[in-house]
């Protein structure tokens, strides 16, 4: 038969002698671990302390280290307000570096956009904001970050759909991502989601790969236009302003021969003015010192020379008057 025990019998160790005051310090101490865990916390230099009381909003506290009301009555959501996020539509980055990787997968549903002249385009692009209200952040909206893309998608696909595909891959770029910019933050202002945009970049824009063949034969036709264009006006810039000067000159020239020419002609009647204004004082006078200031001229010129007496019939012959030698 088996042996039975009675735990009367049972022998338990005898424990030390607890003084009332060491209970006091033990649950102290505990206490005081409880409430340091459960009522101290810190805030990082870039958050906030959103805090709850029994679920409702009472107060934020900045950096530092704080103290709530501990064993769960208030509660604190730390949020970073001085962090840049950023949101990527129509591609998604798997790993940034140097050599920065995207992962492989088809963003079309949120990328290819409908234009105002019925084109279609390929937009990528990044939306920058962080969080300038903690408290209407976490509890104005119920999913934050699907209604950022909402609204930055329903906003981009606005602003593309008031331009034409030209616009929109060429010249338009940063307007359109001003504009994006301006009106996503309006109505995330009108939401009350806490959120400032910081900035919208355009990545990439390109046609869909269907018709890219075609647009970049369009574009070369458009370039080769601009280019016999500019080389147009290259050569008109060279010619016509020389043309001018040529002008310019030959005008110059014409008008100093016309000058010279006016100069010397009112020179020349002043002079013979001169002339028949003495010649009328004393018309014989004149008369002879022409007639000898144009032989002392003419004179010179001629080798032989004769004398005709007007009383004589027949001329003399004369001596060779410039001979050197002696007269015979």
């Amino acid at each position: 038969m088996g042996q039975t025990y009675d735990w009367r019998d049972v022998q338990l160790p005898k424990l030390p002698n607890i003084k009332r005051w060491h209970v006091y310090v033990v649950v102290a101490v505990v206490l005081g671990g409880i409430f340091l865990w459960t009522g101290a916390y810190t805030v990082a230099t870039d958050e906030v302390g959103v805090i709850k009381r029994f679920g409702k909003y009472v107060r934020t506290a900045e950096s530092g280290l704080h103290f709530k009301i501990p064993f769960g009555v208030e509660t604190v959501q730390k949020v970073r307000v001085r962090h840049v996020f950023k949101e990527e539509f129509g591609f998604a980055t798997a790993r940034a570096g140097v050599r920065t990787t995207y992962r492989r997968a088809d963003y079309s549903g949120e990328s290819l956009m409908l234009t105002g002249d019925l084109n279609s385009a390929v937009i990528e692009w990044v939306v920058q904001y962080k969080v300038k209200d903690a408290r209407e952040f976490l509890y104005n909206i119920r999913n934050v970050r699907e209604t950022l893309r909402d609204a930055a998608e329903a906003t981009m696909r606005l602003i593309v759909g008031d331009r034409s595909v030209t616009e929109v891959l060429t010249v338009g770029r940063i307007d359109i991502a001003h504009q994006a910019e301006k009106r996503m933050q309006d109505l995330l202002d009108d939401y009350e989601a806490g959120i400032e945009i910081v900035a919208v970049k355009l990545k990439d824009v390109n046609p869909p790969d269907p018709v890219k063949p075609a647009f970049n034969e369009v574009n070369q036709a458009k370039q080769e236009r601009e280019k016999m264009i500019n080389e147009a006006w290259a050569e008109y810039n060279s010619a016509v302003p020389a043309a001018r000067g040529e002008a310019k000159k030959t005008i110059s020239e014409a008008e100093g021969y016309a000058a010279r020419r006016v100069n010397r002609a009112n020179g020349d009647a002043a002079a013979f003015a001169a002339v028949l204004e003495e010649y009328e004082k004393a018309p014989e006078v004149t008369r002879r010192r022409l007639y000898l200031e144009m032989m002392n001229e003419v004179l010179p010129g001629i080798r032989e020379k004769y004398v005709i007496d007007p009383s004589l019939k027949g001329l003399i012959p004369l001596l060779n008057l410039n001979r050197k030698a002696g007269i015979e």
